[in-house]
């Protein structure tokens, strides 16, 4: 048996629901947001709030003030940076945000003043690192830069497709920058994506559907699903990352 590698579970969390599951299933790191189903969004105030006081697992925030591109406006970029300043102030471990230029290149300039404004909190940049033209040369770009890790699913839909891509990223970052791997990776697939990308963290949100319990005087069709991230998943992702860490 080897030294122990000390692999990271990240889970993104859009309620406070999953929060708590993922705090009571051992990961050892929470990304928070809300809007899961958009990609993620900006979690509120009262959200951030409630976690903080409710665990005391580090929490990384996402910061997106809207769906869709990661092009944003003079206003847009004001909102993510009073939106930094107030996750510094409230004391989070990290926070998570992406800026890209019109023609896909990482936006250097608002990047950087958003980097000098978050640190000391980790950094990561998340996956508008997917819609880069020249993943080699954004990567060396965000180095430069000083974030800590990189959310990405190897410029594919799912980390699975992306694995190839995965793979190169975590070799050219050299442990100079951490590689998270994500999108649709679960107890059926992550030991095989860890083992092959070599990366030390992963990300993923094990969520289920729970029926609401709510009644409605609608068609069957109709009614509510609440999307919640599972504690029995991501106990079992936990064992899974366990056994790899100490193989």
């Amino acid at each position: 048996m080897g030294n122990p590698k000390n692999i990271l579970l990240e889970i993104c969390a859009a309620n406070f629901a999953s929060a708590q599951a993922a705090s009571l299933a051992g990961a050892d790191r929470i990304e928070l947001c809300s809007a899961l189903a958009v990609g993620g969004l900006t979690p509120s105030h009262a959200l951030l709030e409630a976690v903080q006081h409710a665990f005391a697992i580090p929490v990384h925030v996402l910061v997106r003030p809207r769906e869709g591109d990661f092009l944003y406006s003079d206003a847009e970029f004001q909102i993510m940076q009073e939106e930094i300043l107030k996750i510094k102030q409230m004391g989070f471990a990290g926070v998570v945000f992406g800026i890209l230029n019109a023609d896909a290149t990482i936006d250097e300039k608002r990047c950087a003043a958003l980097v000098a404004m978050a640190k000391p909190m980790q950094l990561t940049f998340h996956r508008a690192f997917d819609f880069v033209r020249q993943a080699n040369v954004a990567l060396e770009k965000l180095i430069e830069l000083g974030f800590d890790y990189v959310l990405t699913s190897g410029l594919k839909s799912t980390a699975e497709l992306g694995l190839t891509q995965l793979t190169d990223l975590v070799a050219q970052a050299n442990n100079r920058i951490q590689i998270i791997p994500a999108a649709g990776i679960n107890e059926n697939n992550v030991t095989a994506i860890l083992q092959t990308t070599k990366a030390n963290i992963i990300h993923c949100s094990l969520s289920e559907e729970v029926p609401s319990k709510m009644q409605v005087n609608v068609g069957p069709d109709l009614g509510f699903v609440n999307v919640v991230s599972s504690e029995i998943k991501i106990r079992a992702v936990k064992k899974i990352i366990t056994t790899i860490s100490h193989a």
